[in-house]
């Protein structure tokens, strides 16, 4: 039985989805579940496990809030979630540099008992700076196109009323989801779980895809997307928090991440 479990977000590139699928497959011991966000009949992976059809998917999408909500709360349903420790959270234009990374993220969790939320970094990253000559360091701040996290955590943090794609275990009202990787930072350091980033895993993210293939995965241009991304998250953070500023989010996730180290002050040789 895999440790982890690979949730993978397609919506209308079968062929991308299912070259990575095989990819992590043929280099790990994990398994993968495919969620279809919206995707049409004919452009469907061939691996699929869900698919979300209902009709404001369709014409919208996921993304990755709404789509690893989804995922997670049929398998919480399904009464599959305790079947893993661990699970990689994928969107289909990642790019794993680190092929076999299942079992270096296993034997980092293991290593690191307090740490709930574990990030890979990028070829082009600045963060990578901050590891200096340490492999893992506590931060917070993750890239959401990779998420590694442990399935305890995951169960303090899930919502178990009504659960689904809106509520699981981001808030599905931000739809493109500017901010909520800094909200669930804030919720695992908030219940005594740290958030890492390592070198030891190498993933890019491949922004041609948007760039170049907007209109088959049926969304705005890679110019449009970004500017509703800062507009939508913003609004989100001014409305739930009373935000006016990604700054303030973050400061906010700070505040909890310092006060962590109080807690855990053997673990300060971690910290930033």
């Amino acid at each position: 039985m895999p440790e982890i479990a690979t949730i993978i977000l397609n919506r209308n590139l079968p062929e991308i989805t299912d070259k990575l699928y095989k990819s992590i497959k043929k280099n790990n011991i994990t398994d993968i579940f495919v969620v279809e966000a919206g995707s049409q009949k004919n452009r469907l992976s061939k691996y699929v496990t869900w698919h979300a059809s209902w009709k404001s998917a369709k014409k919208n999408g996921l993304r990755f809030p709404r789509g690893m909500n989804f995922a997670l709360s049929n398998l919480y349903m399904e009464k599959k979630l305790d079947k893993y420790k661990y699970f990689a959270l994928v969107t289909n234009d990642a790019e794993f540099k680190t092929l076999n990374f299942c079992q270096k993220v296993i034997r980092i969790f293991e290593k690191h008992k307090k740490l709930g939320i574990l990030s890979p970094i990028a070829n082009n990253f600045g963060e990578k700076k901050l590891l200096k000559d340490q492999n893992v360091k506590y931060f917070w701040f993750v890239h959401n196109h990779v998420i590694f996290i442990r399935t305890e955590l995951i169960k303090k943090l899930m919502c178990t009323t009504k659960p689904g794609y809106m509520n699981f275990l981001f808030d599905g009202t931000n739809f493109r989801g500017y901010g909520t990787e800094m909200e669930l930072v804030a919720k695992a350091y908030s219940n005594y779980w740290s958030v890492g980033l390592t070198s030891n895993i190498i993933v890019n993210e491949n922004e041609r895809l948007l760039l170049k293939q907007s209109n088959i995965i049926k969304t705005e241009s890679y110019n449009k997307n970004l500017e509703l991304f800062v507009i939508e998250g913003k609004k989100w953070m001014k409305n739930k928090y009373g935000f006016n500023s990604k700054w303030s989010m973050s400061m906010y996730a700070k505040l909890f991440y310092d006060k962590f180290f109080d807690y855990y002050p053997e673990l300060i040789k971690f910290k930033i």
